[in-house]
């Protein structure tokens, strides 16, 4: 079972991931990123996708399915070169995570990075 550095580097051997980082969005903070920003520096990402992440939660469009309340799963933002894929991350621990993904569109396949962003984010283990 992969930890941080592992999960990251896992993201990072997806095709087409420019970086990767995984972001406590209750603080904002990233706990761990590899590559380049997107927006120059991982600290900023992080504070921009938690800006994301909430607005979605809190949200009741994004999180209510017909008769059932169902927690989101991840979050797809299309971008005019890029997409970005936010996975939320199942914890024991109070602390709310998400695994953010920048996938360059040409070299990416988002279905498989979104599949494989999945899979990472349920064999983390932290601690």
């Amino acid at each position: 079972m992969p930890g941080i550095d592992e999960c990251l580097s896992g993201a990072m051997a997806i095709a087409g991931a420019r970086a990767a980082s995984l972001i406590d969005w209750s603080s904002g903070l990233a706990l761990g990123s590899l590559g380049v920003s997107p927006a120059g520096d991982h600290e900023t990402s992080a504070a921009e996708a938690t800006d994301l992440v909430r607005a979605a939660v809190e949200g009741q469009t994004f999180t209510a399915e017909e008769d059932v309340r169902a927690p989101l799963q991840d979050i797809i933002v299309t971008a005019g070169r890029s997409y970005h894929l936010i996975c939320f991350i199942d914890t024991v621990f109070d602390s709310p995570l998400v695994l953010h993904l920048w996938l360059d569109r040409i070299d990416g396949n988002l279905a498989a990075a979104r599949y494989r962003l999945q899979t990472l984010a349920e064999e983390l283990v932290l601690g």
